[in-house]
């Protein structure tokens, strides 16, 4: 296993890697970086596959535009694009966490001819609303429940990112914690935020590390957003309402390359993505794995490594046959 910085059309992109074979792109979501899939890409490799986990943009040793409008979904997928070609390939599969879930999806929806199949964890597919903007249904959610605001609706905030730079120690070590499998009922984030409060507050203070986050792993963590910050995280998020207006000609568009989505049991994301989670199969209609995790919660290729590598490396033996190129 090894990093190097590699780059490609206009970016500068930091892997981890290992192995060789047919490609496997592991895509990380927030607040994470390539280190997240270590387990996956040792897996991989020994199966006989090329693992490679990038930093995505914004995030770790990759670069990080400082316009806001350079983190659209159609610049995520295309840094993918990107990758692959300056692999070196022509085809692979797509693995994506968290925010790396819809990236993920986005590739196999726009290029089923470069990802020849995907591998979603945590995050469904939500396919494009054709009402209006996202933040838009957030909003009308929130003020339905009466809960506060979703934490998305939050981070659009100009300044959203500052309470996060100002310790991200403390920031990362609750964000882990109360999204996590182990973390006790009523103390996991519903991911709404009331009137006055942060998503970090919301958190009690004496949030510890997840069970299976040694500190040496946290330390990187927290050292590569001490160097490269929130800001550009942050501004995937802020690009939501301009992807749906960046998108029309998706509109109906279905994910036809063989697909995957594995979730914990007790992941919070659960609490508002639920409705796409069950009608995932509409629109993957090759979907040929979903599975629910007893007891795991957000983190899930960290929290339960062995799992997850079990049920990919499954999904990839039934590609062999033809779906995916040698």
């Amino acid at each position: 296993m090894q990093s190097r910085t590699i780059q490609t059309d206009g970016l500068k992109q930091q892997i981890l890697e290992a192995g060789s074979g047919p490609l496997v792109l592991l895509i990380h979501g927030f607040p994470e970086l390539g280190i997240s899939w270590r387990a996956q890409v040792q897996a991989l490799a020994d199966a006989g596959f090329h693992a490679v986990a990038p930093d995505m943009r914004g995030y770790g040793g990759t670069d990080k535009p400082e316009a806001r409008d350079a983190y659209s979904i159609l610049h995520l997928v295309g840094d993918l694009v990107d990758l692959v070609q300056a692999l070196g390939e022509t085809s692979c599969v797509v693995v994506g966490h968290d925010w790396g879930a819809p990236v993920a999806w986005h590739c196999a929806l726009t290029r089923p001819d470069l990802f020849r199949a995907v591998f979603g964890l945590s995050v469904p597919f939500q396919p494009r609303r054709p009402k209006g903007p996202p933040t838009a249904a957030m909003a009308a959610i929130s003020r339905r429940l009466g809960k506060g605001d979703l934490y998305i609706s939050r981070f659009q905030a100009d300044d959203a990112h500052e309470v996060f730079d100002a310790d991200p120690a403390t920031a990362l070590r609750k964000a882990f914690y109360c999204y996590d499998g182990a973390t006790p009922d009523g103390r996991q984030s519903t991911g709404f935020i009331p009137e006055g409060e942060s998503f970090i507050s919301t958190v009690p203070d004496d949030a510890t590390l997840p069970p299976w986050m040694s500190p040496a792993h946290f330390a990187e963590y927290v050292d590569a957003f001490a160097a490269g910050g929130f800001k550009g995280p942050l501004d995937w998020y802020r690009n939501l309402d301009r992807n749906w207006s960046m998108t029309a000609h998706l509109q109906d568009a279905r994910i036809t390359v063989p697909a995957a989505f594995v979730v914990g049991e007790r992941d919070p994301v659960r609490n508002y993505s639920g409705q796409h989670e069950a009608g995932l199969k509409e629109q993957a209609p090759d979907l040929r794995m979903q599975v629910v995790i007893p007891g795991a919660g957000h983190w899930i290729q960290q929290e339960r490594a062995e799992e997850v590598n079990r049920l990919l490396l499954e999904f990839l033996a039934g590609l062999r046959g033809g779906d995916l190129a040698a």
